[in-house]
């Protein structure tokens, strides 16, 4: 399959381009510069553009291009950024794929678990409703972006993705070093859920989806952790003591609005996945977490 991937320099693109690869798939990337190598196709989300003719032959995309949620303090020009990189570059390669002539068979279009909002205690599934908040109101409109494809015939599954346990890159990148130096603990109470997923469960569900399912499904593992949970379970992992909580009066001043992102509780359970024959590798806290060190 010809697979061309928005995003692949980001934490999932970045390890999913070659996954694709050693799975025997011809990949091309979709870059916002100038290419510089043969498997490099240009475009300008913000602008609206792609380079057609690069995307000739191709079954299917993978779009996962968008400004990083917890990369800088959310100020309203960031949450603008937030918002317009994933709903405008959206729309751009869903109506770049209405234009051509061979359309591709799906579109993989990137979305987040961030839409059911703050579920507390909870269990929600893709059947459940829209949350409330600044992400849920991303996420809805992300996920409409894709309706031009959708309207030209195109396949369209939206992977909610949950929190990405990884050795490198994204949040646990941050984290692994703090724990390695005891510095770890519960972030605010630790009662709130935290729906992950490995990086290998990630990617591996993401080239199922090629083939498989439509409209949003959770890549989420089966079973979400609370995370007081997760800190003991990292302490157990690096053999380090997890005794320093973060007070959430700190966690607000240090990241601000985001730190509502952090504290609050999403229990996001993965109902399609199973039902479209995945089957993970990680289903537990502590296999993600093992997965993911053993890749530092």
């Amino acid at each position: 399959m010809r697979v061309a991937v928005t995003g692949a320099s980001g934490l999932i693109g970045g390890a999913l381009v070659p996954h694709l690869r050693r799975e025997g798939h011809d990949v091309v990337r979709l870059v916002r510069a100038m290419p510089t190598s043969p498997d490099e196709v240009r475009w300008d989300p913000m602008g609206g553009t792609v380079d057609l003719a690069g995307l000739a032959g191709v079954d299917a995309v993978v779009h996962l291009a968008g400004a990083g949620v917890g990369d800088h303090r959310w100020t309203d020009a960031y949450k603008a950024q937030i918002r317009d990189s994933r709903v405008r570059g959206t729309d751009t390669i869903a109506r770049a794929l209405g234009r051509l002539e061979s359309r591709p068979q799906v579109l993989v279009s990137g979305s987040a678990i961030g839409f059911y909002g703050d579920t507390g205690d909870t269990a929600v599934d893709e059947d459940s409703p829209a949350g409330s908040g600044f992400l849920a109101d991303v996420v809805v409109a992300w996920e409409a972006a894709a309706d031009p494809a959708r309207e030209a015939g195109v396949r369209v599954v939206h992977p909610r993705t949950g929190l990405v346990v990884a050795g490198r890159g994204g949040a646990w990148g941050r984290l692994w070093p703090i724990f390695k130096l005891g510095g770890g603990g519960r972030l605010g109470n630790g009662r709130q859920w935290w729906s992950f997923i490995s990086l290998r469960d990630e990617l591996a569900a993401l080239t199922h989806l090629l083939e498989h399912g439509q409209g949003p499904v959770n890549l989420t593992a089966p079973h979400p952790a609370t995370n007081a949970e997760v800190t003991e379970a990292m302490g157990r992992l690096v053999r380090r003591p997890t005794l320093l909580p973060v007070p959430a009066k700190a966690l607000e001043l240090v990241l601000g609005e985001f730190s509502s992102e952090v504290l609050g509780s999403a229990r996001v359970l993965p109902a399609r996945l199973p039902q479209l024959g995945f089957t993970f590798q990680d289903p537990t806290i502590d296999a993600a977490l093992a997965a993911a060190l053993a890749t530092r």
